[in-house]
């Protein structure tokens, strides 16, 4: 193991990594996919501009200090350090590296907990800094790919429930992408297809809105329960669906008919609210109510539960949507609309602060 205090103290790194909003989640997990397979499951995320930074200070040698906005600071040696603890991913990424004498700082743009796939976020940008210092021990730096399979790997080890791997492509990724999950041996893990060019995305901006509804998100729970829906054999054929209407989605986005992206948006909406209710809070189900009435798409981020909503929809009617929930967003402590800028960039790595 090298010495990353002495490494840390010469030259300190910093990485950062994007949230995203998403369409049809939980198909990027193998649960799913696998058998569903001959339906070609597929999953959507935008990049949103909410970064998640991650800072690497030199510490106390045998330590590990990892301080996060939300949580409490916490320290221990790498060998004892718990997993299950609220930093317990990230002690993990630790623990995985063989890190000690390290300071880990996180800083999140987003809430904490808020369903934007913020500690795959984390995950990612640490493993990128881990990489980072790596190098100037003479180990080959990860590819984006590789980083993005690393944080999803430990994550999925210590997460306690099936864990998808969206999330953490689009924090290496950025963009709009459609992302294809095979479930063949003889393929690729998955595959990639931007659905918005690089040019389109202000544009496209104009369309969405995203707001916390100032509630934080457990994501087991509802993960959780879909996964042993699925498994004892109920509600496959709605599985079906949002594979469907994820597909149609994509198309229509593709093609920037925006209307027909709304109407996969509800659908897929409707379907989860039956399969679980307690997708969305109340005030989540308050802020889907009225984005029907505005004739906008709308959508939970994640597996909902709390967390953020998302819309889409032509622009004079956000803009309406807008200055609705701009009045219902306050009262409930916490709620707030959010910058929905797509981020192009992925992840963002720097040699030095």
């Amino acid at each position: 193991m090298g010495d990353w205090q002495k490494i840390l103290e010469a030259q300190p790194v910093e990485t950062s990594a994007p949230c995203r909003i998403d369409m049809g989640g939980t198909l990027d997990i193998s649960t799913f996919y696998y058998p569903l397979r001959h339906l070609h499951p597929c999953t959507v995320n935008m990049a949103i501009d909410l970064r998640t930074r991650v800072r690497l200070w030199p510490y106390r040698r045998g330590l590990v200090k990892v301080s996060s906005k939300g949580f409490e600071t916490a320290e221990y040696p790498v060998e004892i350090a718990p997993f299950d603890h609220p930093l317990g991913l990230i002690f993990a990424i630790a623990a995985n590296f063989r890190v000690e004498g390290v300071h880990i700082d996180i800083d999140s743009q987003s809430p904490t907990c808020s369903a934007l796939g913020g500690s795959s976020a984390a995950g990612v940008a640490l493993v990128a800094a881990f990489s980072k210092v790596l190098e100037k021990m003479a180990v080959k730096p990860l590819s984006r790919q590789k980083i993005a399979l690393q944080a999803h790997v430990i994550e999925a080890s210590v997460a306690g429930v099936p864990c998808g791997l969206q999330d953490h492509l689009a924090a290496v990724y950025g963009g709009v992408n459609a992302w294809y999950w095979p479930g063949s041996l003889q393929e690729p893990l998955f595959k990639k297809r931007p659905i918005v060019r690089k040019q389109s995305l202000k544009g496209l901006e104009k369309h969405l809105l995203l707001a916390y509804c100032g509630v934080p998100h457990e994501s087991k729970d509802v993960n959780s329960k879909w996964v042993q829906q699925f498994l004892s054999g109920k509600y496959r054929g709605l599985w079906a669906e949002i594979i469907a209407c994820t597909h149609e989605f994509i198309e229509a986005l593709t093609t920037r008919n925006i209307n027909d992206a709304c109407a996969c948006m509800n659908r897929e909406t409707a379907i989860r609210r039956k399969m679980t209710p307690e997708v969305l809070d109340e005030m989540g189900a308050a802020l889907v109510e009225v984005a029907l009435k505005n004739n906008c798409g709308v959508r939970f981020t994640g597996a909902g539960g709390g967390g953020c909503i998302w819309a889409l929809g032509d622009v004079e009617d956000v803009d309406k949507l807008k200055r609705t929930w701009e009045v219902m967003l306050p009262t409930k402590e916490g709620a707030r609309l959010l910058d929905a800028k797509i981020d192009s960039r992925g992840l963002l790595c720097h040699s030095a602060i």
